[in-house]
């Protein structure tokens, strides 16, 4: 495992700036356990945003499941009624696209949202599936055999963290 030379903190800021540009106070949060989740939360206080934002698990919709069961990872929790709803869905990292189809897959089973809007921190290609963000902070390229995921220190801070798979 090592860290990557992005400055996860200065893309959470451009991430801020860039969701400030379409943000409508009727939308809502819901963030992608476990990174997704943290940026909707910080982006939420950051908003200045009441309620908390809704967690969305891939784990019940993954086309893999066979092979990966059920995770550790947080399960869908929302604070809010779907149907009808704007929602903004935030994660760390887009690849393949297929945790995005997974999790829409998931918020569909609670209602059927007005729209929803993809945020996320790195978009680093590699898409299996037509799905992309409506606003990524950067686009890197990594070897398909490497991983890249959001760490969070006990202070908040953010950083990246890359392994082999």
């Amino acid at each position: 495992m090592s860290t990557l030379a992005l400055d996860a903190q200065a893309l959470y800021l451009d991430l801020l700036a860039g969701v400030r540009t379409f943000w409508r106070p009727e939308m809502h949060l819901a963030g992608v356990t476990s990174g997704g989740v943290w940026l909707a939360q910080r982006l939420g206080h950051d908003l200045g945003l009441r309620s908390s934002p809704g967690i969305l698990s891939s784990t019940l919709h993954r086309d893999d499941y066979a092979q990966r069961g059920m995770t550790a990872a947080a399960q869908t929790q929302l604070s809010f009624d779907v149907n009808g709803a704007h929602i903004l869905i935030l994660d760390d990292v887009l690849y393949t696209g297929r945790t995005i189809r997974a999790v829409i897959n998931e918020l569909f089973d609670f209602g059927r949202p007005a729209s929803v809007k993809l945020a996320v921190l790195v978009d680093r290609g590699g898409r299996e599936l037509p799905i992309q963000a409506d606003f990524c902070a950067a686009r890197i390229s990594l070897p398909a055999n490497r991983s890249l995921a959001l760490a969070r220190a006990d202070t908040g801070e953010f950083s990246f963290e890359v392994k082999n798979r």
